[in-house]
């Protein structure tokens, strides 16, 4: 077969077989003419779309002067933190933080791209790797571990470390590690759970429950093996493992008999109570609240007329499972998570000592598996509506304030969108199949939609609805996550302790210290000199540590083996 190429013509032939196949590229080079040529008229056309004053050099100077005069007047605080706010953002890598951040300037008629949102005035900004021990990319399970118990872990466990496995429960038994909300209440604090997921998610869960698998929600989850060797559902140990002041979420299922009518969805079979041991959770939790003030509700009615000032316990359940997203909900059933975290921060601020309050927008996460960017970026500017309604309701100079994500999605942000383009729009730049294609696309999910090697044509279609899912580049039935690093932001008593690129345990580690809850104390006794660390091992340990030490004895012995062998 020979070939020959007529680089002029755009014309490729190939001879063989008898035949010859000619191949013109006339319309990949006319595609590559148009893109060339449109990418000029963009820079042409972009560039008068600035504003007057930005095309100025003395606007950028300014601003650049007023910022570094900020930070150089900012002064240490260095008080022990009453109170710990940690707000965790489920999914909300920095692709979603700064598509959040030019949709929440959108939304109030600006371009966007220069809005400053809540998080963006945190001083102390940092990233944490988000890696399992067994993954090169987490689950929220695993990440919530470290972040809440200071201890990284394996995928899909809760509040136990790396020694348990997923979803045997024998290696459950002695490898359960505590949580910072647990710190804060035996330090004498009051604390809380917010989330727009159930109360039984692997956030909130990891908070106050040890389990081998994030999926036991309730018994009916729980396999014959488990129960036999003694593990229990996450919704049982919700009522048991901490003593939480309140908690605010979806979930209802959970924690009711199978069968048990959902009082909003009475009707619906897959919103009945899934327990197989006949408990009633709910009632059990109001029973042990005996001498107390003890407030459950499921509706914002209910949950509007419980009084901060004269209730000691809350517990409210909004819905049978996840609660809805923020684009969907009923403003008349269910109250916004700017609303439920001002009711927990109002209950649990009453305590002398402080509280410690974990604010969880769960639904970014859940959102983006969908692939559906409109609804993971409306919720995590929502998300910041409630920064924002902490910081309102607490004081920086008492009160320590935590933002971060767990992990991150393939999200990208990309094309040559104009100044003040819609986030949720498409490029103006079209791709070399002369097809136009969205700022917002996915590595993977759910939206692959090409045919015989072809993408949809979505010059026609509205890419700015909630229902609609971005383009992905290799289809999954769900979006997986991403294991770039996370951003940490932090304002109040300590906050330049999370500064720096860190592990992701340790956020726990550093939140214990700056409100002196946990084994470390050094900072309420003036103390800043390293601790002495004591390492001890049990007897299980100690074989465990043997049998790592044969191994990489018998790993040098293969290697020098394999030395020889090639020299030889």
């Amino acid at each position: 077969m020979t070939q020959s190429y007529h680089r002029g013509a755009g014309l490729r032939e190939v001879t063989g077989g008898g035949g010859r196949l000619e191949e013109r590229f006339s319309s990949l080079n006319v595609a590559m003419e148009l893109t060339i040529l449109s990418l000029f008229v963009l820079l042409a056309f972009g560039s008068s779309h600035a504003k007057v004053e930005e095309e100025n050099p003395e606007f950028w100077r300014s601003q650049a002067q007023k910022s570094l005069q900020s930070v150089l007047d900012r002064k240490l605080n260095t008080n022990v933190a009453k109170n710990i706010l940690f707000f965790l953002g489920d999914g909300m890598g920095i692709t979603t933080y700064t598509a959040a951040r030019i949709l929440k300037g959108q939304l109030q008629n600006q371009t966007g791209e220069e809005t400053v949102m809540t998080m963006d005035t945190f001083p102390s900004v940092g990233l944490a790797k988000t890696y399992s021990v067994d993954f090169q990319i987490p689950d929220s399970a695993a990440t919530a571990t470290a972040y809440l118990c200071g201890v990284k872990t394996n995928l899909n466990v809760i509040g136990v470390n790396a020694a348990a496995r997923n979803g045997i429960c024998k290696t459950q038994k002695g490898n359960e590690v505590t949580s910072i909300l647990k710190w804060a209440k035996d330090a004498g604090k009051s604390v809380g759970i917010v989330t727009t997921t159930r109360v039984q998610h692997a956030t909130p869960a990891t908070s106050y429950a040890h389990s081998a698998s994030r999926k036991w929600y309730s018994d009916a989850d729980l396999p014959e093996s488990a129960k036999r060797d003694g593990c229990t559902d996450i919704a049982s140990q919700l009522i048991k493992n901490v003593d939480i002041d309140v908690i605010i979420g979806g979930g209802r299922k959970y924690m009711t008999p199978r069968g048990t009518k959902d009082p909003e969805y009475p009707r619906d079979y897959s919103s009945r109570g899934k327990r197989k041991d006949g408990r009633n959770l709910i009632n059990e939790w109001t029973k042990m609240k005996t001498g107390k003030v003890a407030r459950y509700v499921w509706n914002k009615t209910d949950f509007n007329a419980v009084d901060p000032e004269t209730t000691d316990y809350l517990m409210a359940l909004f819905e049978p499972g996840d609660l809805r997203f923020e684009m969907d909900r009923d403003p008349n059933m269910d109250p916004s998570i700017v609303e439920t975290t001002e009711k927990a921060i109002r209950i649990l601020q009453k305590n002398p000592k402080g509280f410690f309050l974990l604010v969880e927008g769960g639904r970014i996460d859940q959102a983006h598996h969908d692939g559906r960017a409109y609804m993971a970026l409306h919720e995590a500017v929502a998300f910041d509506n409630a920064i924002a309604k902490g910081l309102e309701l607490t004081s920086e100079h008492e009160t320590l304030t935590v933002v971060m994500a767990d992990h991150s999605h393939p999200l990208s942000f990309n094309g040559f969108p104009f100044r003040g383009q819609s986030i949720l729009g498409k490029s103006p730049l079209w791709a070399t199949d002369m097809l136009p294609y969205t700022t917002l696309m996915y590595g993977n999910g759910p939206g692959r939609k090409g045919i015989d090697g072809t993408r949809p044509d979505i010059r026609k279609v509205d890419t700015k609805t909630k229902d609609y899912v971005q383009l992905s580049a290799v289809p999954m039935q769900s979006t997986t996550h991403s294991g770039e690093d996370v951003a940490v932001l932090a304002r109040g008593p300590m906050a330049h302790i999370f500064q720096g690129v860190q592990e992701q345990n340790y956020i726990a580690h550093a939140m214990a210290y700056a409100s002196c809850v946990g084994a470390n104390l050094r900072h309420c006794q003036g103390l800043t000199g390293p601790p002495v660390v004591k390492t001890t091992f049990t007897d299980q340990e100690n074989g465990v540590e043997a049998a790592r030490s044969s191994a990489a004895l018998l790993c040098s012995l293969l290697s020098v083996l394999l030395v020889l062998t090639v020299l030889m």
